[in-house]
C-alpha cells in the first residue's frame, strides 16, 4: 500500500497549445499596433460621402475677366415736366386725356376762380379812379398856371405903370415940384411891385416843380396799377392749364370739379425726344460706380451702348440709383416703363482664373473650396483667396490652378467635413 507521502511526490503534466491567458496578450498586442498605426500612419481626415451624381462640378479656367455686374434697368422719358398749378381753382373742363400727345400751348384743363373776376373788377375800380385823380390834377395844375401866368402879366404892367410915376417924379424932384415924401412913397410902390414879381416868379418855379413831381409819381403809380391789372389778368389766363413742352401727357392727377390749390402738382408731360434708363444697384457697388462708366443694354439680339449720366448718392433699402443715357442709337419702339437687363462694365477686362458662380460661396465666404483628386474618387478641402465676380464668374486670386475640377454646389449638408468621399447614386 502506497504512502501518503508517495502520492504527494507524483509530477503533473505541463498543459499543451493555447491558453486563455496568452489569447489576453495577444489581444492587447494587436490593440497596441493598431493603435501605433493610426497614430502614426492612418489618415486621420473627416470625411463624408456623397452622391457624385448630385454634385455640381466645374473646371477652373483660366481667360478674360470682364469687370461688369447685371442689372435691371427701366426705360423713362429723357426728362420729365411737372405741371403745377400757377392759380388755385375749380376743375371745370379736360381737355386731353393721358396719355395724349400734346404741342407747347395746348390747353389740358381749365379751371375757374370766381375771386379772381372780382379782384379784376376791383383793381379796374381804382384804376379808373386814380386816373380821374390824376386828370383832375392835371387840370389844376394847368388852372394854376394859367393864374399865375395872369398875375404876372398884371405885375408887368403895375411895374410899368410905377416905373413911369417914378421916372417922372425923379425930374419933379430935381426942380422941387412934388414933395420929398410923395417921391420916397413912388419909389416904395415900385420896389414893392419888383419885390412881388419876383416872389411870383419863385412861386411858379416852386410849384412847376412841386406839380410835375407830383404828377410823375402819380404817373408811375398809375403805370403799377397797369401793370397789377395785367397781372391779375394773366392770372385768369393761368386757369387755362397749357402745355409747357412737346410730349406725352404721362400723369394726368385732377378730376371734373376737384379743387385745386396754387403749386398743386397737376401732372406730367414726358419729353420723347430721347430716353433714360434707370437702375437700382446694391450698395456694395457704391465706391466702384462713377459717371462716364458704359453699359450695354441687349435687346432682340442687338446691343446697345450707354453710359452712366447720373449718380444719385442717396441709399434705400439696400440700393442706389444710376441714370443711363444712350451713346447713339436708340432702340426702336422704345416704350416707358420697358425694363431691360443692362451690363455694367466696372473695370478693364483682365487675365485671371476664373471659377463659374455658384453656391459653394454662401457658406465659405470665398475663402476655401472642395477641389477633386486627379482620380475624381473624392474631393477635399482647399484655402482659396477671391477678388472680383460678374454674373458668371469669381475671380481668383490664389489656390486654385487651372484644370483643376471643383465642386461649386452648395455645401449645406457637409458640415466641417474637410474630405468628401463619392458613392455611387443609388
Amino acid at each position: 500500500m502506497d504512502t501518503p507521502i508517495e502520492k504527494m511526490d507524483k509530477p503533473i503534466a505541463r498543459k499543451k497549445g493555447l491558453q486563455k491567458k496568452h489569447i489576453i496578450y495577444i489581444a492587447l498586442g494587436a490593440v497596441f499596433v493598431a493603435l501605433m498605426y493610426m497614430a502614426f500612419f492612418a489618415d486621420r481626415t473627416s470625411t463624408y460621402k456623397v452622391e457624385k451624381d448630385k454634385l455640381i462640378i466645374e473646371s477652373v479656367t483660366e481667360g478674360q475677366f470682364n469687370d461688369y455686374i447685371t442689372v435691371p434697368g427701366t426705360v423713362e422719358p429723357i426728362s420729365t415736366v411737372f405741371l403745377d398749378a400757377q392759380e388755385g381753382g375749380r376743375v371745370e373742363e379736360i381737355l386731353i386725356e393721358e396719355g395724349s400727345m400734346v404741342k407747347k400751348g395746348d390747353i389740358i384743363l381749365k379751371l375757374s376762380n370766381p375771386d379772381l373776376y372780382l379782384n379784376i373788377l376791383d383793381s379796374e375800380a381804382q384804376l379808373a379812379e386814380k386816373e380821374n385823380f390824376l386828370r383832375n390834377t392835371q387840370i389844376a395844375m394847368e388852372q394854376d398856371r394859367l393864374q399865375i401866368k395872369r398875375e404876372l402879366l398884371n405885375l408887368k404892367y403895375d411895374i410899368e405903370r410905377k416905373e413911369r410915376t417914378y421916372d417922372q417924379n425923379v425930374i419933379l424932384m430935381k426942380d422941387s415940384l412934388i414933395s420929398r415924401e410923395e417921391f420916397t412913397r413912388s419909389k416904395e410902390d415900385l420896389d414893392m411891385a419888383l419885390q412881388s414879381r419876383d416872389l411870383f416868379i419863385e412861386r411858379q418855379k416852386q410849384d412847376s416843380i412841386f406839380r410835375s413831381v407830383q404828377v410823375d409819381n402819380m404817373v408811375n403809380n398809375l403805370e403799377n396799377m397797369r401793370r397789377n391789372l395785367a397781372l391779375v389778368r394773366q392770372r385768369v389766363e393761368n386757369l387755362n392749364v397749357r402745355a409747357t413742352v412737346d410730349g406725352q401727357l404721362g400723369l394726368l392727377v385732377p378730376e371734373i370739379g376737384q379743387s385745386i390749390s396754387r403749386g398743386a402738382n397737376m401732372g406730367q408731360i414726358n419729353v420723347l425726344t430721347s430716353f433714360k434708363v434707370t437702375a437700382q444697384i446694391d450698395e456694395h457697388y457704391i465706391d466702384r460706380v462713377r459717371t462716364q462708366l458704359t453699359a450695354r443694354l441687349d435687346r432682340q439680339g442687338s446691343e446697345f451702348d450707354l453710359v452712366v449720366k447720373r449718380v444719385y448718392p442717396e441709399v434705400r433699402n439696400g440700393t442706389f440709383e444710376i441714370d443711363m443715357i444712350f451713346q447713339d442709337s436708340i432702340p426702336a419702339n422704345i416704350r416707358t416703363g420697358q425694363t431691360y437687363y443692362i451690363s455694367l462694365q466696372l473695370g478693364q477686362p483682365k487675365m485671371s482664373v476664373l471659377v463659374p458662380i455658384g453656391g459653394f460661396f454662401q457658406e465659405t465666404g470665398g475663402q476655401w473650396i472642395y477641389v477633386l483628386d486627379p482620380s475624381e474618387s473624392f474631393a477635399v478641402k482647399r484655402n482659396i483667396s477671391i477678388g472680383r465676380k460678374n454674373p458668371k464668374y469669381y475671380e481668383v486670386l490664389e489656390g486654385l490652378q487651372p484644370g483643376e475640377k471643383v465642386i461649386i454646389s452648395g455645401y449645406e449638408t457637409f458640415g466641417k467635413n474637410e474630405k468628401l468621399v463619392f458613392k455611387k447614386s443609388k
